[in-house]
């Protein structure tokens, strides 16, 4: 496989992506993690910086980086997917500081720019939710246009609670300061099963008091977890680098990042090297969890996301584009992340993002080393530890929910640009498809 086609990111990542060694033979741990992405890479960083005697082994299945925590939007936002209380948001307003810090101090240049968020009402039906959550900060067009100058502006929300970043140099950043301190990360290492002291490989064992799953979308491959999460596909778009004249036209001069109030999510930035980059939702839910590289592209997907540029910026009509890539994001059936340790057991585990992670597994991997650690702490404290998301429906009642979802909203968006009133449809089906994906 070459990982550097798997997305604008990886092939502009300036690191080697050959694998490390396998794992070959048994061996034994203190904390065994499984998956090298983000969540991993926090884990065993917070851990391996409070305690340096920890033997800590982590495991990944193809290389650190392949899978959500390298091909996502490069958004890193206070954004949770479940409203929990002004304690977590207040967490994971933080956890943004963090990450920019952790980087800054460990020599990682992943281009952050924390330009904020901000998010266009262009419909009167999107202006009506806006004004409904945020009511008098909603901004004027001419103040949204000191942001983002985007075709049909009627107003917008801003929060200056976001980093674009380059998610391919940050998650490669980490896996190489982790190693550095000691931990050691075994790449096209799947792990088989994941039990009370044990990851099983195809090259051997791993047992350890502790046993951490940082497997977010992939989980389902493991036994026993198939209706754990859902991998939901998420795809993106990206141009070629945008003359200055073009940028004065569109805006983001802090870099902001930028979506608009519409049902299906999209999302979107302007990267250090001056891309434009969208992503969104609208790719089919696969059957049984599915997950295959073909599924990463979806070319009605990705057409309908260079439409939705040209409609948003009409100055892009001659841009050429020239990144397409897209994955699976993982979904608990309550929308709610979660992370946690069960002492019986040694088990840990956190994910569900719903496509908020890049934050998120921060705070996730500073928590499960108070955890491991048995530290009390206002981070153990907070209400997402130890919450655990009901299972999903069996087949085919989650394939007909999920797509049935994703097709209302799109339906739902139709419907409020021709009639310009909120559409009932998308108030009923929000609970489907929630939360965002960058």
């Amino acid at each position: 496989m070459s990982y550097r086609g798997l997305s604008l990111w990886h092939e502009t990542t300036p690191t080697d992506w050959t694998p490390r060694p396998a794992l070959a033979g048994d061996t034994e741990a203190d904390v065994a993690i499984v998956g090298a992405g983000y969540t991993g890479l926090w884990t065993a960083y917070y851990l391996a910086r409070a305690e340096p005697s920890l033997r800590i082994v982590m495991v990944e299945s193809e290389v650190a980086g392949f899978g959500a925590s390298g091909r996502n939007g490069g958004w890193c936002s206070a954004l949770f997917p479940t409203s929990l209380g002004e304690t977590q948001d207040a967490a994971m307003r933080a956890s943004v500081d963090e990450v920019l810090a952790v980087a800054a101090a460990e020599g990682i240049d992943c281009h952050a720019a924390k330009g904020g968020t901000i998010v266009l009402a262009r419909t009167p039906a999107q202006l009506a939710r806006a004004r409904a959550e945020y009511g008098d900060r909603v901004l004027s067009p001419a103040d949204a246009g000191e942001h983002l100058r985007a075709s049909g502006t009627l107003g917008a929300t801003y929060t200056p609670d976001c980093a674009a970043i380059h998610p391919g140099r940050l998650v490669r950043g980490l896996a190489d300061v982790v190693t550095r301190r000691g931990v050691r990360l075994y790449e096209r290492t799947p792990a088989t099963s994941i039990e009370p002291g044990l990851v099983r490989t195809p090259g051997g064992t791993v047992r350890a008091r502790y046993v951490v799953r940082a497997t977010e979308g992939f989980t389902p491959r493991l036994p026993g977890l198939a209706r754990a999460v859902v991998p939901v596909y998420s795809l993106i778009i990206a141009s070629e680098p945008l003359p200055p004249s073009v940028w004065d036209e569109i805006g983001l001069a802090r870099r902001e990042t930028f979506s608009d109030h519409r049902h299906l999510i999209i999302y979107g930035q302007r990267t250090a090297d001056d891309r434009l980059v969208l992503g969104g939702r609208g790719a089919p839910y696969h059957l049984g969890s599915r997950i295959r590289p073909e599924f990463d592209r979806d070319h009605r997907v990705f057409a309908g996301l260079h439409a939705t540029l040209l409609e948003l910026f009409p100055v892009l009509a001659g841009a050429r584009f020239t990144h397409a890539w897209g994955g699976p994001l993982g979904i608990p059936r309550d929308w709610c992340a979660s992370v946690g340790l069960d002492r019986t057991t040694g088990l840990a585990w956190a994910g569900g993002y719903v496509g908020d992670g890049v934050s998120t597994t921060n705070l996730a991997g500073r928590t499960l080393c108070d955890l491991v650690l048995e530290r009390d702490s206002e981070l153990t404290d907070l209400p997402w530890v130890g919450h655990h998301s009901p299972r999903w429906e069996p087949e085919p009642l989650r394939w007909l929910g999920i797509n049935a979802g994703l097709r209302a909203m799109t339906l739902a968006d139709a419907e409020e640009r021709v009639t310009g009133r909120p559409s009932l449809i998308g108030r009923v089906m929000a609970p489907l498809v929630g939360g965002h994906s960058a």
